[in-house]
């Protein structure tokens, strides 16, 4: 049985989830700018109603982008501090992914695009074929401008997540039959995508805990 304590704070919600065997709990939250204040309350209460310390995990994952720079920052660093304190392996998942997996739980559609608004004019993008708690990959994430999006095969797809302020775009540019705007990635989602790589042993150390921006100004940005 694997226990893992998994974050998810990327976007403008906080979520956090422990999974034990077949079971789940988990927080979520809508908490835009607050996921900081947030996150660690919420592990400790979930902590507390699953009556488990961190050390009687098997492991800690957590969205690792992409998403908004704060957000996806706050996951990884909670993460490491948690990981290193309890002598942890953490494994980092997409984001989007956890998002397409997410949209499962309320509108069951195989073949998900799950965008983002990256803000200045771009998307973040990913395409999944989602199925038994897997996303598996048809196009990697990537960053976009809506007018210059990647071809993808023809499939019935489903769009999700905020990205959707450039509906008209790709709705042409990928036909699909249902767009909803309002999904979000959620923790659950982040620690069934993690659970093979934990049974596998693929979990790394804290200090390899890194977020996944996608957009190198941002970057370039904080560091000046």
């Amino acid at each position: 049985m694997t226990r893992i304590l998994a974050l998810e704070t990327a976007g403008e919600t906080c979520s956090v989830a422990i999974m034990d065997g077949d079971e789940v709990l988990e927080y979520f939250e809508q908490a835009p700018r607050r996921q900081t204040e947030r996150v660690l309350p919420m592990v400790e209460a979930l902590l507390a109603e699953a009556q488990l310390s961190l050390r009687q995990l098997d492991g800690i994952a957590f969205g690792h982008g992409p998403g908004a720079f704060t957000g996806v920052r706050v996951a990884a660093a909670v993460t490491q501090g948690l990981a290193f304190a309890a002598d942890l392996p953490v494994i980092g998942v997409s984001t989007l992914a956890a998002c397409a997996l997410s949209a499962q739980e309320t509108t069951p559609h195989r073949d998900v695009i799950a965008v983002f608004d990256a803000r200045m004019g771009e998307v973040y993008l990913g395409a999944y074929a989602c199925e038994d708690g897997v996303a598996s990959p048809v196009l990697g994430d990537g960053l976009f401008h809506p007018d210059t999006l990647p071809s993808l095969p023809q499939k019935d797809w489903m769009i999700i997540g905020s990205g959707l302020v450039y509906r008209e775009a790709l709705c042409q540019a990928y036909g699909a039959s249902h767009c909803e705007a309002d999904v979000h990635p959620h923790a659950k989602a982040v620690a069934q995508l993690a659970l093979s790589g934990f049974q596998r042993g693929q979990g790394v150390s804290a200090e390899l805990a890194q977020p996944v921006y996608l957009r190198d100004q941002v970057i370039q940005g904080a560091v000046r």
